[in-house]
């Protein structure tokens, strides 16, 4: 139960939002509204969608504050109401990489412009629905600082007892692996279990990351990069292989 690729694409992910970090709350906060208004209930217990949207929330350290103006938004009427829909984009970028991205949206017409834009200007080409997403699938990633749980074997033997797939060495973190459908459960299961959950949330993970050289690598992180700057855009996935040379390469520019 180890392994390096998740986490060399987690890391480089959460590098990037941390640099937007202003515009990342932003996101956060409509995933939770749209996750409150769409389950039906305030409160994330009785909503499995919102308590997924919560952790995740939570892993980014958005305050508390904002998660519950978020929750109450959901639930407001007339100029405070919330009105996104979920769309996902699919399409190619440089050398072929899969690019598969989440949004919410106000505006079906302005996201769709934005996001066409997006890849013609970096090479890249809009897809259809479902071009892409069989590529991907549903992964839980679920966070705990080593503080929380500092020897292996403990957390070893308690992502298994908790029906958990996987587990990283993360540096400071471990990365613990769930299914997509089951990670409120592991994740509960590991907090019975006396270790501290840092935060959770789903993600699409490729199914057969594709191999690419390093100026190619960045090629492709132009266009990851422009695509995460739209502000309807929750989150953008991608089938490039994050390895250690390439993470190099990024870290140059």
């Amino acid at each position: 139960m180890s392994g390096h690729s998740k986490w060399a694409t987690t890391k480089h992910r959460k590098a990037a939002q941390d640099k937007k970090r202003s515009a990342l709350f932003s996101k956060l906060s409509k995933n939770i509204t749209v996750a409150a208004k769409t389950g039906g209930d305030p409160n994330p217990e009785n909503n499995a969608s919102l308590a997924a949207a919560v952790e995740k929330a939570k892993a980014n350290s958005l305050p508390k504050d904002k998660i519950k103006q978020a929750i109450d938004k959901a639930f407001g009427s007339g100029k405070d109401a919330a009105n996104y829909e979920e769309v996902v984009y699919e399409g190619y970028g440089p050398c072929g990489v899969a690019v598969l991205c989440e949004a919410l949206t106000d505006n079906r017409n302005r996201t769709a412009a934005d996001v066409r834009s997006a890849f013609t200007h970096s090479g890249g080409n809009l897809g259809t629905s479902n071009s892409v997403a069989f590529q991907f699938e549903r992964k839980g990633e679920i966070v705990i600082d080593k503080s929380a749980c500092d020897d292996e074997d403990t957390l070893m033997m308690a992502v298994a007892d908790a029906g958990g797939e996987d587990y990283e060495d993360a540096e400071d973190q471990w990365i613990v692996t769930t299914d997509g459908n089951t990670m409120m459960s592991v994740k509960n299961a590991l907090v019975e279990a006396g270790i501290e959950v840092k935060g959770a949330e789903v993600v699409m993970e490729p199914t057969n990351p594709v191999d690419v050289d390093p100026q190619q690598a960045k090629k492709v992180m132009r266009l990851i990069d422009n695509l995460e700057e739209l502000e309807d855009l929750q989150n953008v996935y991608h089938t490039m292989n994050m390895t250690d040379e390439i993470l190099a390469a990024l870290d140059e520019e």
